[in-house]
């Protein structure tokens, strides 16, 4: 299913029968923009993949759906507030869209936890959390491709300073009783999850 077609059939489950195709040119030309090595298109289609094996786990799988699209939609690398306006776009054009204020904020309230700063606390928030990190516990060659793009978006840090806080990211990751919340990711990603996290922590140390 192509992104129209995807997107028409998204805005129908919020019952919006028209969607707008003007709002999602804008929102492919954020997720295109040239800076993003890993954050773009790429990274957008692989959510929308994932979601389709754990879209029966969601509680309010629209929801969740509506917020992968939105939730690096907004991504400024040097800024720390893009979740918030990623978020803060997509409440504002559901409720223009005549969407319910609570279901709205629900959707807001999604893409904040993809700050990865606190413990999802919905079967929602679990699913769109499993679904943004499935990248970790892809097979090394991929995830190896994934470490070099992050590392061109931050091109611009220096080097020694880049490889102190990439290490300290994946660390925060690594340390944590689960990676994947939900059963089936856990089952599929969490070991290799594992793996590569501690493999790219050593390069980055001994490479210092």
């Amino acid at each position: 299913m192509g992104h129209t077609q995807s997107w028409q059939k998204l805005w129908q489950a919020f019952g919006v029968q028209a969607a707008d195709p003007q709002l999602l040119a804008r929102l492919l030309a954020h997720w295109a923009e040239p800076h993003r090595k890993y954050h773009g298109i790429e990274h957008l289609d692989a959510c929308l993949r994932h979601f389709v094996r754990l879209q029966e786990v969601a509680v309010r799988p629209h929801e969740v759906l509506m917020a992968l699209w939105f939730h690096d939609a907004i991504y400024d690398i040097g800024r720390s507030d893009n979740e918030e306006r990623s978020a803060d776009w997509a409440r504002t054009v559901l409720l223009d869209a005549g969407v319910e204020s609570a279901c709205a904020q629900r959707v807001h309230a999604l893409i904040m936890v993809t700050r990865h700063d606190c413990a999802p606390d919905s079967t929602d928030a679990q699913v769109l959390l499993d679904i943004d990190l499935s990248i970790l516990g892809q097979p090394p060659h991929v995830f190896a491709r994934y470490e070099s793009q992050i590392a061109e978006e931050f091109a611009d840090v220096p080097l020694a300073q880049r490889r102190v806080r990439r290490s300290a990211i994946l660390q925060q990751f690594l340390d944590r009783p689960r990676i994947y919340h939900t059963q089936l990711f856990h089952d599929l990603y969490e070991a290799q999850a594992r793996a590569n996290l501690a493999e790219s922590i050593k390069a980055l140390r001994d490479d210092r």
